[in-house]
Protein backbone atom coordinates (compact mmCIF):
# COMPACT_ATOMS: atom_id res chain seq x y z
CA UNK A 1 0.00 0.00 0.00
CA UNK A 2 1.30 3.46 -0.87
CA UNK A 3 1.99 6.21 1.62
CA UNK A 4 -0.57 8.94 2.17
CA UNK A 5 2.05 11.51 1.15
CA UNK A 6 2.25 10.08 -2.37
CA UNK A 7 -1.28 10.17 -3.79
CA UNK A 8 -0.58 10.91 -7.46
CA UNK A 9 -2.70 9.12 -10.07
CA UNK A 10 0.34 7.28 -11.43
CA UNK A 11 1.26 6.00 -7.97
CA UNK A 12 -2.31 4.94 -7.28
CA UNK A 13 -2.39 2.94 -10.51
CA UNK A 14 1.04 1.37 -10.05
CA UNK A 15 0.39 0.31 -6.45
CA UNK A 16 -3.11 -1.03 -7.03
CA UNK A 17 -3.79 -4.72 -6.44
CA UNK A 18 -3.65 -7.25 -9.29
CA UNK A 19 -7.43 -7.51 -9.65
CA UNK A 20 -7.86 -3.73 -9.71
CA UNK A 21 -5.00 -3.44 -12.22
CA UNK A 22 -6.66 -6.03 -14.44
CA UNK A 23 -9.90 -4.05 -14.29
CA UNK A 24 -8.03 -0.87 -15.21
CA UNK A 25 -6.37 -2.57 -18.17
CA UNK A 26 -9.71 -3.85 -19.47
CA UNK A 27 -11.22 -0.38 -19.15
CA UNK A 28 -8.20 1.23 -20.77
CA UNK A 29 -8.43 -1.12 -23.75
CA UNK A 30 -12.18 -0.47 -24.02
CA UNK A 31 -11.59 3.28 -23.91
CA UNK A 32 -8.83 3.24 -26.54
CA UNK A 33 -10.82 1.03 -28.92
CA UNK A 34 -13.97 3.07 -28.41
CA UNK A 35 -12.06 6.23 -29.36
CA UNK A 36 -10.82 4.43 -32.47
CA UNK A 37 -14.42 3.55 -33.30
CA UNK A 38 -15.55 7.12 -32.57
CA UNK A 39 -13.02 8.61 -35.00
CA UNK A 40 -13.54 6.06 -37.78
CA UNK A 41 -17.36 6.14 -37.52
CA UNK A 42 -17.29 9.94 -37.70
CA UNK A 43 -15.38 9.75 -40.97
CA UNK A 44 -17.62 7.02 -42.40
CA UNK A 45 -20.88 8.78 -41.53
CA UNK A 46 -19.65 12.19 -42.67
CA UNK A 47 -18.55 10.81 -46.03
CA UNK A 48 -21.81 8.88 -46.39
CA UNK A 49 -23.87 12.01 -45.80
CA UNK A 50 -21.90 14.12 -48.28
CA UNK A 51 -21.74 11.37 -50.93
CA UNK A 52 -25.46 10.68 -50.62
CA UNK A 53 -26.35 14.33 -51.06
CA UNK A 54 -24.05 14.64 -54.06
CA UNK A 55 -25.54 11.60 -55.80
CA UNK A 56 -29.13 12.67 -55.19
CA UNK A 57 -28.38 16.05 -56.73
CA UNK A 58 -26.96 14.28 -59.76
CA UNK A 59 -29.91 11.87 -59.91
CA UNK A 60 -32.57 14.57 -59.78
CA UNK A 61 -30.77 16.83 -62.26
CA UNK A 62 -32.92 15.33 -65.02
CA UNK A 63 -30.33 13.28 -66.88
CA UNK A 64 -30.89 9.93 -68.53
CA UNK A 65 -30.89 7.02 -66.09
CA UNK A 66 -28.92 4.77 -68.42
CA UNK A 67 -26.21 7.40 -68.77
CA UNK A 68 -26.10 7.92 -65.01
CA UNK A 69 -25.85 4.16 -64.48
CA UNK A 70 -22.91 3.93 -66.87
CA UNK A 71 -21.19 6.78 -65.05
CA UNK A 72 -21.52 5.29 -61.57
CA UNK A 73 -20.64 1.81 -62.80
CA UNK A 74 -17.35 3.08 -64.22
CA UNK A 75 -16.57 5.26 -61.21
CA UNK A 76 -18.55 4.17 -58.19
CA UNK A 77 -18.49 5.88 -54.81
CA UNK A 78 -18.51 3.28 -52.00
CA UNK A 79 -19.51 5.97 -49.49
CA UNK A 80 -22.90 6.65 -51.10
CA UNK A 81 -25.75 4.40 -50.03
CA UNK A 82 -28.19 5.97 -52.48
CA UNK A 83 -25.80 5.26 -55.33
CA UNK A 84 -25.53 1.62 -54.28
CA UNK A 85 -29.32 1.35 -54.20
CA UNK A 86 -29.57 2.97 -57.62
CA UNK A 87 -26.97 0.63 -59.15
CA UNK A 88 -28.59 -2.48 -57.70
CA UNK A 89 -32.12 -1.49 -58.66
CA UNK A 90 -31.39 -0.24 -62.16
CA UNK A 91 -29.13 -3.18 -63.00
CA UNK A 92 -31.82 -5.67 -62.00
CA UNK A 93 -34.50 -3.61 -63.77
CA UNK A 94 -32.56 -3.65 -67.05
CA UNK A 95 -31.70 -7.35 -66.74
CA UNK A 96 -35.29 -8.41 -66.12
CA UNK A 97 -36.67 -6.05 -68.76
CA UNK A 98 -34.71 -7.94 -71.40
CA UNK A 99 -36.23 -11.30 -70.47
CA UNK A 100 -39.74 -10.46 -69.28
CA UNK A 101 -42.66 -8.32 -70.40
CA UNK A 102 -44.38 -8.62 -67.04
CA UNK A 103 -43.99 -5.19 -65.45
CA UNK A 104 -44.92 -6.39 -61.99
CA UNK A 105 -42.30 -9.14 -62.08
CA UNK A 106 -39.68 -6.65 -63.27
CA UNK A 107 -40.58 -4.23 -60.48
CA UNK A 108 -40.55 -6.97 -57.84
CA UNK A 109 -37.04 -7.99 -58.87
CA UNK A 110 -35.75 -4.42 -58.89
CA UNK A 111 -37.25 -3.70 -55.49
CA UNK A 112 -35.75 -6.85 -53.99
CA UNK A 113 -32.33 -5.81 -55.27
CA UNK A 114 -32.78 -2.36 -53.72
CA UNK A 115 -33.85 -3.85 -50.39
CA UNK A 116 -30.70 -5.98 -50.30
CA UNK A 117 -28.56 -2.93 -51.06
CA UNK A 118 -30.40 -0.97 -48.36
CA UNK A 119 -29.77 -3.68 -45.78
CA UNK A 120 -26.08 -3.74 -46.66
CA UNK A 121 -25.89 0.02 -46.30
CA UNK A 122 -27.66 -0.10 -42.95
CA UNK A 123 -25.20 -2.73 -41.71
CA UNK A 124 -22.26 -0.64 -42.96
CA UNK A 125 -23.44 2.52 -41.23
CA UNK A 126 -24.24 0.84 -37.90
CA UNK A 127 -21.06 -1.24 -37.74
CA UNK A 128 -19.32 -1.09 -34.32
CA UNK A 129 -22.12 1.01 -32.81
CA UNK A 130 -23.18 -1.91 -30.57
CA UNK A 131 -19.63 -1.93 -29.20
CA UNK A 132 -19.96 1.72 -28.17
CA UNK A 133 -23.29 0.92 -26.52
CA UNK A 134 -21.69 -1.99 -24.63
CA UNK A 135 -18.77 0.13 -23.44
CA UNK A 136 -21.11 2.89 -22.34
CA UNK A 137 -23.39 0.57 -20.39
CA UNK A 138 -20.87 -1.82 -18.82
CA UNK A 139 -17.76 0.28 -18.12
CA UNK A 140 -19.15 1.98 -14.98
CA UNK A 141 -20.06 -1.42 -13.53
CA UNK A 142 -16.68 -2.91 -14.37
CA UNK A 143 -15.03 0.07 -12.70
CA UNK A 144 -17.35 -0.29 -9.72
CA UNK A 145 -16.36 -3.94 -9.41
CA UNK A 146 -12.70 -2.91 -9.27
CA UNK A 147 -13.52 -0.28 -6.66
CA UNK A 148 -15.48 -2.68 -4.45
CA UNK A 149 -12.74 -5.29 -4.71
CA UNK A 150 -10.03 -2.74 -3.91
CA UNK A 151 -11.89 -1.35 -0.89
CA UNK A 152 -12.58 -4.86 0.38
CA UNK A 153 -8.89 -5.70 0.01
CA UNK A 154 -7.93 -2.49 1.85
CA UNK A 155 -10.19 -3.23 4.80
CA UNK A 156 -8.91 -6.78 5.01
CA UNK A 157 -5.38 -5.40 5.21
CA UNK A 158 -6.41 -3.30 8.22
CA UNK A 159 -6.70 -6.47 10.27
CA UNK A 160 -2.92 -6.44 10.63
CA UNK A 161 -2.80 -2.78 11.66
CA UNK A 162 -2.95 -1.90 15.35
CA UNK A 163 -4.32 1.59 14.80
CA UNK A 164 -6.67 2.31 11.86
CA UNK A 165 -6.56 5.99 10.95
CA UNK A 166 -7.66 7.92 7.87
CA UNK A 167 -4.07 8.19 6.66
CA UNK A 168 -3.87 4.40 6.68
CA UNK A 169 -7.20 3.77 4.94
CA UNK A 170 -7.18 6.66 2.43
CA UNK A 171 -4.47 5.38 0.01
CA UNK A 172 -6.14 1.99 -0.45
CA UNK A 173 -9.55 3.52 -1.01
CA UNK A 174 -8.08 6.06 -3.44
CA UNK A 175 -6.47 3.24 -5.42
CA UNK A 176 -9.82 1.53 -5.70
CA UNK A 177 -11.70 4.67 -6.70
CA UNK A 178 -9.37 5.17 -9.67
CA UNK A 179 -11.05 2.13 -11.27
CA UNK A 180 -14.43 3.84 -11.10
CA UNK A 181 -12.95 7.03 -12.54
CA UNK A 182 -11.46 5.11 -15.48
CA UNK A 183 -14.79 3.36 -16.01
CA UNK A 184 -16.59 6.69 -16.25
CA UNK A 185 -13.86 8.03 -18.52
CA UNK A 186 -14.47 5.12 -20.89
CA UNK A 187 -18.27 5.20 -20.64
CA UNK A 188 -19.14 8.88 -21.07
CA UNK A 189 -17.59 9.44 -24.56
CA UNK A 190 -18.90 6.06 -25.73
CA UNK A 191 -22.48 6.89 -24.69
CA UNK A 192 -22.36 10.35 -26.24
CA UNK A 193 -20.89 9.02 -29.50
CA UNK A 194 -23.36 6.14 -29.67
CA UNK A 195 -26.36 8.43 -29.25
CA UNK A 196 -25.07 10.83 -31.89
CA UNK A 197 -24.00 8.20 -34.40
CA UNK A 198 -27.10 6.04 -33.96
CA UNK A 199 -29.25 9.08 -34.68
CA UNK A 200 -27.17 10.04 -37.72
CA UNK A 201 -27.16 6.45 -39.00
CA UNK A 202 -30.94 6.22 -38.67
CA UNK A 203 -31.27 9.51 -40.55
CA UNK A 204 -29.05 8.30 -43.40
CA UNK A 205 -30.89 4.99 -43.62
CA UNK A 206 -34.17 6.91 -43.69
CA UNK A 207 -32.87 8.99 -46.59
CA UNK A 208 -31.89 5.82 -48.43
CA UNK A 209 -35.33 4.31 -47.84
CA UNK A 210 -36.99 7.46 -49.16
CA UNK A 211 -34.74 7.44 -52.23
CA UNK A 212 -35.54 3.77 -52.85
CA UNK A 213 -39.26 4.56 -52.79
CA UNK A 214 -38.85 7.51 -55.13
CA UNK A 215 -36.64 5.53 -57.49
CA UNK A 216 -39.18 2.69 -57.45
CA UNK A 217 -41.81 5.15 -58.61
CA UNK A 218 -39.57 6.25 -61.49
CA UNK A 219 -38.92 2.66 -62.53
CA UNK A 220 -42.61 1.83 -62.17
CA UNK A 221 -43.49 4.52 -64.71
CA UNK A 222 -40.83 3.25 -67.11
CA UNK A 223 -41.92 -0.38 -66.69
CA UNK A 224 -45.55 0.36 -67.49
CA UNK A 225 -44.74 2.76 -70.31
CA UNK A 226 -43.31 -0.23 -72.20
CA UNK A 227 -46.74 -1.86 -72.20
CA UNK A 228 -48.47 1.08 -73.80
Amino acid sequence: MIEASDMSIASLVLHAGPVVKAVMLVLLFASLFSWYVIVTRYRVLSRARKAGQAFEEKFWSGGDLASLYNQVRKKSNPDSGTEAIFRAGFQEFVRLSKTSRDSDAVMDGAQRAMRVALQREEARLSRYLPFLASVGSTSPYIGLFGTVWGIMHSFRALANVTQATLSVVAPGIAEALVATAIGLFAAIPAVMAYNRYASLSDSLVGNCEMFAEEFSAVLHRQAHSREE
